[in-house]
């Protein structure tokens, strides 16, 4: 009888090293939204990936940060929490960031007993002398880390990290139906679609002022009715956020629609409305209604 492994894998680093992307090429799936700016994830998000023999649960978390408000406390839980419940870390780093930036996480992750491997990412920005030169800086940082060198953005080593995985999971009978691909709902994805955008088109504060509601969400055999709310803070940013005769809005209507309607393979109706919601990012009732808990 053939052995089974199954595990969690959760995904940690700094902010802007391609968490999210090395996340996506791993599942093979666009589960977590990805852009230029920093701190875009900000709920753990799971993704499911089942072989006969395995199943390794992925987790993508935000960003390691120094919180300034009640969002970034919540959001630097799940980065910590991760560190409590995985049964292989993926320590994410790249060829220009400082690994030492955050020493306090840092000293938390050399002191985990799990087997950790240290994902040095974006290889194909830089000459092999340099990576060699980083490899060997981080493996005397974390000495007890397997180091693997990729790019996640094109795929580059994706296998050999997967297969590192697979080696390192301990024994265990999967822990969801092998068709599942995520623990998140439809209207999750909808929110995240939409919120990717937002960061998209929108500069500075904005965007990290900015929640996403899926208020309705009613499938029938022809197409996916939506109804979503776009949370900020201040009068001036709902402004902004509609932009001249509703030209921003539509803007970004528009591009999530497109993406909805791939990621459901069918055909949406979204409507995207924008309310003012006072503070909400340092909010504790607020927070737990948009899924933060334990704040």
């Amino acid at each position: 009888m053939s052995i089974h492994k199954a595990g969690f894998v959760n995904i940690v680093g700094n902010p802007n090293v391609g968490k999210s992307t090395l996340m996506n090429a791993l599942v093979g799936e666009k589960l977590s939204i990805i852009t230029s700016k920093a701190q875009t994830t900000r709920h753990r998000i799971l993704g499911i990936v089942s072989g006969e023999e395995f199943q390794i649960v992925y987790s993508d978390t935000p960003g390691v940060l120094s919180p300034k408000y009640k969002l970034q406390e919540s959001m630097l839980k799940f980065a910590t929490q991760a560190l409590q419940d995985a049964d292989v870390l993926l320590y994410v780093t790249d060829v220009y960031e400082n690994i030492e930036s955050h020493p306090e996480f840092l000293e938390k992750v050399r002191s985990l007993s799990i087997p950790v491997l240290l994902i040095l990412n974006k290889v194909d920005m830089s000459d092999q002398a340099s990576v060699v030169e980083h490899m060997d800086r981080v493996s005397k940082i974390l000495p007890n880390a397997s180091i693997v060198p990729v790019s996640a953005l094109h795929k580059f080593n994706i296998e050999a990290v997967i297969q590192a995985i697979i080696d390192k999971l301990p024994e265990s009978p999967a822990f969801f139906p092998k068709d599942e691909l995520t623990d998140k709902t439809a209207r999750f994805f909808v929110s995240e679609i939409i919120r990717e955008k937002i960061f998209m088109n929108y500069e500075k504060e904005v965007p990290y002022s900015c929640e996403v509601e899926v208020e309705q969400f009613k499938e029938d055999n022809r197409i996916i009715h939506i109804v979503a709310a776009i949370h900020v803070e201040r009068d001036s940013q709902k402004g902004i956020i509609i932009g001249k005769s509703g030209s921003a809005l539509k803007k970004v209507g528009t591009q999530a629609r497109l993406d909805i309607e791939a990621f459901f393979d069918k055909k949406v109706f979204l409507e995207i409305f924008v309310k003012v919601n006072k503070d909400w990012r340092n909010h504790d009732s607020k927070l737990k209604n948009f899924g933060y808990k334990d704040v």
